[in-house]
């Protein structure tokens, strides 16, 4: 019920503080699937995004005002497939409603998942004013998680509109494309869907056409 902003902003990448990238744990695939979930999370919740320049490749230095971004390290396909998803997450942002248009209302935003400290999941969906939703689900940790099943707010058939995880950003490629959903009660939802969730990633889904 209160209007906000996400930010990343500068404050987050001075004063050695490093870069977002370098702010990720694991190795370097990890760090870049590490980020590009960041951003699939931060983009799903409720609140006005703010990335800083630089974030949207995955600058690897802190910045700095003294000299520009690095721009050489779209030379390379790790950082490419982050600027490539950002791109796509602001279509998607732009496409989908129920993203931006209820951001300050209650009635914009329900968990579906947030206690699976097992498995690190969350789960939640966004609505828009005319009730069209997105289910967003984010798995913080690197194992893939296979047969996750989660309770949807409608049946029949549900399509991943955008996935952090996919090759084409440079991740692993786990995906669903359109899943189904079966009357077995889930989440306190009388339908369920069951779903691979890629790891360290995000995944958007919504009612398929």
């Amino acid at each position: 019920s209160e209007n906000f902003v996400l930010p990343l902003s500068h404050d987050e990448v001075v004063h050695g503080k490093g870069s977002l990238l370098g702010k990720m744990p694991g190795d370097d695939w990890q760090k870049f699937a590490g980020l590009r979930n960041l951003y699939g999370y931060l983009w799903a919740y409720p609140g006005k995004k703010l990335l800083f320049m630089g974030g949207e490749f995955a600058q690897r230095a802190e910045w700095n005002h003294d000299h520009g971004l690095d721009w050489h390290l779209l030379e390379y396909p790790a950082h490419q497939g982050v600027q490539r998803l950002v791109r796509d997450l602001n279509n998607v942002l732009r496409h989908f409603p129920a993203l931006h248009e209820l951001d300050c209302e209650p009635q914009g935003f329900e968990w579906i998942v947030h206690d699976d400290e097992q498995q690190s999941v969350f789960a939640f969906v966004r609505r828009a004013k005319d009730g069209a939703c997105v289910v967003a689900v984010c798995n913080f940790t690197p194992e893939v998680r296979r047969g996750y099943r989660l309770g949807v707010p409608a049946p029949g058939a549900w399509r991943e509109v955008i996935n952090t995880d996919g090759e084409v950003y440079g991740g692993s490629g786990v995906g669903n494309g359109i899943v189904h959903t079966e009357s077995l009660p889930w989440h306190g939802r009388p339908q369920s869907i069951d779903i691979t969730v890629p790891p360290l990633a995000s995944v958007y889904f919504a009612p398929a056409e």
